[in-house]
Order: structure tokens, then sequence, then C-alpha cells
């Protein structure tokens, strides 16, 4: 088989060749794609070399011989080395046949060298020419290069330039003094908004020039000497303007608010001042104290006579006591004269002076209230004046901070300054007034504007008059309680013998400290005060000692009794009008008239009905031992109980009422004990049946004329009063 015949001629020659052709090439294809049998040639194999490995051939003949077309070739009987000879000759014949074409083509062959030589040409002048533009694009690569670096160079001395134009373009910007600076600072008003504008131009310039001056710049001293004199002449007219502002307070009738307002706006005046002539602003700082602590100081001075020009003629003095008799001072307390007076007992419409509108409302104005003929309580006039003091005060902190830039202990400093001798006129004014008080619910009411007042500033954030607050109290706690305990003395002193003719009505006393107590304690529940609550404890246990001793002067039981029940049910009713329903005091009292009033009830229940009421007590009290049949031997009693009781009833609880609401001036109380007492009267008869029902008594023939409960409680309803 002749090698390098290409396997496409050799397949289409076996197609035409029939199965021994077929069957050839599929056993030489087998062949060749075996890595260790290359060729059929069997004369070729060296079957005497001993790395000759039998087995080895025994495994390629089998698996050659597993061939499908192996298998059909020697099935057919051909003959191999024939088949081989005949497709060598095959083969020869195709490659004369190929020669035959190569020669026939010869001239297109030729045709076809000449133009690839002339390719060759054209491709190496083009070669010649590409070696050119590379030459010429390396000498271009290192311009670009040197250019690039050039650029950079470029840029960073621009980038330098520019840093250095802009710090001394800033520079020189700073160190000029325009035209228009000079001429706004040396000719307009100082009210103008240019005026003001150029202000903090320069004040810029100053600063600039004081930096620069440190650094011994050169430049510096071209500008400042105009810088100067610019500085002296804006510093000129600013303290011309505040000065004039400040004196136009001290005309008379003037609103200094508004001049205030005015400087609050050019508060950048006395900022440049302060930077600029420390000197300069001192001075007006020290004139704008000593000026405005003047104001202040002749205003509520002026406004405090003029006050008290208003204040109620008649008030309490030493001898105005809880304790003392009512004919000690004719007339005091219930003058009729007097309608708009009130008195030193009783709150009525005094405590709305504590209601947000009337605490926060305009101050009093003296002459409109002089033309009007009004006079007012000293707690009224305390409010306006130190309404006023609060509101004046407030203002003039928060403009002290912002105009004169203070803050902390030095805003406090400088407000003390100017209103330091106004607040110890207060206070001086306020100690001379106290130290002959007796109105302890003016002081009390007092005492309580001075800590809604204070909540206020501290709702403000305004420090200012918060030691002012802490020495008014230090001034009106003493005196109150001073006051409480000479009334306390006063009730403990009292001698009930000199007091006048007895009634069981409410004692006059007694209203006093239902009136005072009921005042004291309404007042006091917004902001308790645990000494008030003590000193109140201690006035009750007086007062209720009092009543016992008054009460002690009656003779019969009947009486006291009465007199109790009146005055603690007056002193409770007058309590639960202004003080809470569970507060001690109501508590205590009514306590003390439930007890009362079940003892009055077993008083006037007595009389009439005494005999039933002791009859059922010693009933039960022997049934309870087992012991009834003791009073077997009653039947005459029980028959006249019985008897009684059904004849006398109606009678009896007619007159009962009506001596009733004859004793107690409250008919509602007078109403409840009437109610009281016939429930009682209903549960005695209820007992009293009960006993008769025992077997004791069933034999008794009276007990058929016993009143039925129903219809008794039926009839006594008819009985009950309504009002």
């Amino acid at each position: 088989m002749a090698e390098g015949v290409p396997a496409g001629l050799i397949e289409a020659d076996v197609n035409t060749t029939g199965n021994q052709t077929q069957i050839a090439m599929a056993y030489l294809q087998d062949e060749k794609t075996d890595g260790d049998i290359t060729n059929l040639n069997l004369g070729e194999l060296d079957l005497t070399t001993d790395e000759f490995i039998l087995d080895e051939v025994d495994t390629h003949i089998q698996a050659n011989l597993e061939d499908d077309l192996v298998k059909e070739a020697l099935k057919t009987g051909v003959d191999l080395r024939q088949y081989s000879k005949q497709v060598e000759a095959e083969l020869q014949r195709i490659e004369q046949a190929s020669i035959k074409d190569y020669i026939k083509e010869s001239q297109n062959i030729a045709l076809l060298h000449n133009q690839i030589t002339a390719c060759d040409s054209i491709l190496e002048r083009m070669e010649g020419m590409l070696s050119g533009f590379q030459s010429d694009l390396s000498s271009i690569s290192s311009e670009i290069q040197t250019l690039q670096q050039q650029s950079v160079s470029m840029n960073v001395r621009l980038k330098n330039r520019q840093a250095v134009r802009s710090h001394l373009s800033q520079l020189v910007d700073e160190l000029v003094v325009p035209g228009v600076m000079i001429s706004t600072i040396l000719e307009s008003p100082v009210t103008e908004q240019e005026f003001l504008e150029q202000l903090h131009e320069l004040n810029t310039k100053i600063n600039f020039a004081k930096e620069l001056s440190f650094r011994e710049t050169l430049a510096c001293s071209d500008i400042q000497d105009i810088v100067d004199r610019l500085k002296l002449k804006a510093v000129s007219k600013i303290r011309e303007f505040i000065l004039q502002k400040i004196y136009s307070f001290r005309k008379p009738m003037t609103n200094y608010q508004i001049p205030q307002n005015t400087l609050l706006k050019y508060r950048f005046f006395y900022q440049f001042l302060l930077a600029n002539e420390r000197t300069v602003a001192k001075e007006i700082r020290d004139e704008y104290v000593d000026t405005m602590s003047k104001i202040y100081y002749s205003y509520f001075k002026s406004y405090s006579g003029r006050l008290l020009k208003v204040q109620y003629e008649e008030v309490a003095d030493k001898d105005d006591l809880m304790g003392v008799e009512d004919t000690a001072k004719k007339g005091f307390f219930s003058k009729p004269s007097l309608k708009s007076r009130n008195t030193i007992f009783t709150l009525g419409q005094r405590g709305t002076i504590l209601s947000p509108a009337e605490l926060e409302g305009p101050i009093l104005v003296p002459h409109t209230a002089q033309r009007g003929d009004s006079r007012y309580p000293y707690e009224t006039l305390f409010r306006s004046q130190h309404y006023a003091l609060l509101d004046n005060g407030c203002r003039e902190y928060l403009f002290l901070c912002d105009f004169f830039m203070v803050t902390g202990n030095s805003a406090l400093d400088l407000f003390n300054c100017i209103m330091g001798k106004t607040l110890s006129m207060f206070l001086k004014s306020m100690s001379t007034y106290v130290s002959d008080c007796y109105d302890s619910i003016a002081i009390f009411l007092c005492i309580h504007i001075i800590l809604r007042f204070r909540a206020i500033t501290a709702k403000r954030t305004i420090p200012a008059l918060d030691k002012f607050w802490d020495a008014v109290l230090e001034l009106l706690w003493p005196r109150f309680e001073l006051i409480l305990e000479m009334n306390i003395q006063s009730i403990r002193n009292t001698d009930p013998q000199k007091l006048g003719v007895l009634d069981t009505r409410p004692h006059y006393i007694t209203r006093r400290y239902a009136e005072f107590s009921s005042a004291i304690v309404s007042i006091n529940q917004t902001f308790p005060n645990e000494r008030t609550n003590a000193l109140l404890g201690q006035l009750q246990v007086e007062v209720e000692n009092f009543v016992l001793k008054m009460a002690a002067e009656f003779p019969s039981r009947r009486d006291q009794l009465i007199f109790l029940i009146n005055n603690y049910d007056m002193m409770l009713s007058v309590l639960m009008e202004r003080a809470a329903d569970d507060s001690k005091e109501v508590e205590s009292f009514q306590q003390l008239l439930l007890a009362r009033t079940q003892e009055f009830i077993e008083e006037i229940l007595s009389p009439p009905f005494g005999g039933m009421i002791a009859f059922v007590k010693e009933a039960e009290a022997l049934m309870e031992k087992g012991q009834l049949d003791r009073l077997k031997n009653e039947e005459a009693r029980i028959t006249q109980l019985v008897r009684g009781f059904s004849s006398t009833w109606k009678q009896s609880v007619e007159s009962m009422s009506q001596d009733v609401m004859r004793s107690f001036t409250n008919f509602k109380n007078g109403t409840s004990i009437i109610q009281g007492a016939l429930t009682q009267l209903i549960q005695y008869y209820h007992g009293f049946h009960k006993v008769l029902n025992q077997p004791t008594f069933r034999s008794l023939a009276v007990r058929s004329e016993l009143i039925n409960l129903h219809h008794l409680m039926v009839e006594v309803k008819k009985h009950k009063p309504n009002f």
C-alpha cells in the first residue's frame, strides 16, 4: 500500500470495486487506527525477536477478527494478497492520472506563480511603507510625551499663580479702603442702613489690620492711618447716638421701651464699641445703668405710693382676732354700710386674684381708681405692683442680655445694678406694712401670688428675680404664721361666759373659723405647705374645744346637742364649698356631726317613746341571755306601752318634727335629722314587734292592738318634711 494517498481517493475506488474492495478497505482503516500494527504486510513482522509478545498479537488478531468487514471477507473467501496487489495497481493508475492533470494545468499554475511573485513585491513595498509609518509614529509619541510634560509643568505653574492671586486679591481687597466707605462713615447718619453695612466692613478691616500687624506685613502701614481715623469718627457718631437715646429716657412721661427697641435694632453699635473702644463702651454702659436705675426707682416709688391711696381705709389690727368677742369692736365683721369691704376671715371674691386671668391681667391705674372712688384689698395692690415689677424686670433682663451681650452671672450683676435700688425699696416698704398687718388671708394670698409669679419667671427662663421672690417669701411666711398663732391663742383664751347671751344657733366664732379655714385650705391646694396644714390642725383642735366649752354652758343635754350639731353642720357646709371633700377638716367634722346627730335622735325619741325604747332594749338584752321569761309578768306594762303608742304616736311625731325644724337653722340638716329619727323609731317598733312575737308573750291579748309595721311605715312617710 502506497503511503501519502488521500483517503478520499481510496474510498472512491473502493466504491467501484464490489464487496472485496469494501472488506479490504475496512481492514486497512482498522489497522491504521491501531497504535501497534500499522501495516498488513506480515513479511515486515519479526517473529524471531524476543520482544514480540504472542499474547499481544493474539489480542490484536482477535480484535480484528471481530470486525464486521473482516468477518464478511473471511466468509466469502477473498485472497487478501491478491486484493492488496489490486489496490496497489489502482493507486498507481490514479497517481498517473493526477500527474497528467498537473501537466494539463501547468500554465495556470505558472500564472498563479507569477501572481504570487507580484503580490510578494507589493507586500514588500507595503512593509517598507509601514516601517516608515512606524518610525514616524515613534517620533510623534516622543513629541507627545514632551508636550504632556510641558502641559503638566504649565498647569502646576498656573495653579500656583492662581493660589497666589487669590491670596493677594483677598489681601488687597481687605487692605483697600473704598471711597464709598469713607464717605458713608463721615457723612451718613448712623440710622441709615448703608452706614450699618459700611460699619460692618470697617470692623472687618480693623480686625484684618490687627492680624496683619502681628505678622509685620508692610502693606498694613499704608492703610493703618485712614482706618484709625474712620474708627474714631464712627465711635464718635455711635457714642453721640446711643447717649442721645439714653438721655431721652429721662424726659417726663416717656415710654422708655420705644428707645430701647430702637437701640436693639442697632445692637451692633455697642458690639463695635466693645471691640474697638472699650472706654466709650464702659461710659455708655455706666450711663445706661445710672439712668435706668433712677427711672425704675422713681416710677415704682411713685406707683406704689399712689396704689396705697386706693386701699381700703379700714384694715385689721391686733384686736381683730378670731377669738375676740363680737362686742369688742362693733360692726367690724358685719358693718352694713361697707358693702364692698372684705372681712379678714372671709375669702369671698378675693380668691379670684389667683386665677390666670386676674393674675396676669392689666395693672391697676391709681388715678383712674381714685376718680371712680374704687377701693381694693391689699393683695390686689400687691399683685398689681409686683406684676408690673415682673413685666418690667423680665423685659429689662432680656434687653441687657441682647444689647450688652452678657450672660449668666454677668447678666445678673448688671441687672442688680439697675434694679437693686428698686428691689430694696420694695422690700423695705413691704417689711413696714407686713410688720403691722393682721389680715392673714391677705398675707396668704400675697404668698401664693409670689409663688405663681416665681413659676412664671421660671417658665420664661428669667432668673433675675429669683432672689427677690425668695426675700419676699421670707418676709411673708413668718408673719402669716404669727397671725395664725395669734388667732389660735385667742380661741384658746376665750371665756364662754363673756360672749353674751347663749344661743343654740351657730356661733360667730365658729363661723369665722369655718370661713377662714375653708379660705386657707382652698388657696393652699395649688402649692401645699406642711407648716400651714399643721397650724390649721392646731386651730381646728382649739375650735373643737371651744365649741365643747360653749355647749357645756347650756343646762340641758338637748340644747347642748342642738348647739353642737348647728355649729358642726355650719362649719362642714362652709368647708365643703371650697375645700375638697376628702380633706381632713371635712372628714373630721363629718364624724363629729354624725356622732352628735345620732345622740340627738335618741334624745328626742326618749320623751314620747322612752318607755317602749327602754323595754325593747331590756328585752333584747334578756333574749341574748335566754332569760326573756323574766318579763312574762310585765303584761300590764306591755299593755300600757302598746295602747299608749297606738294613741299618741302621730301627735308625738308631728310635735317632734316641728320642734326639730325650729331648733336647726339649716333646713336640710333638720330634715335629715327628722328622717333619721323616724327611721330609728320604726326600727324600735320593729324590735317591739319582734319581742312580742316571742313564745313568752304570744298569749297576750293586747298583741292584736299592735299597729301593722307596713302601715306604720306608710303613715310615717307622710310626716317627713319636704324642702
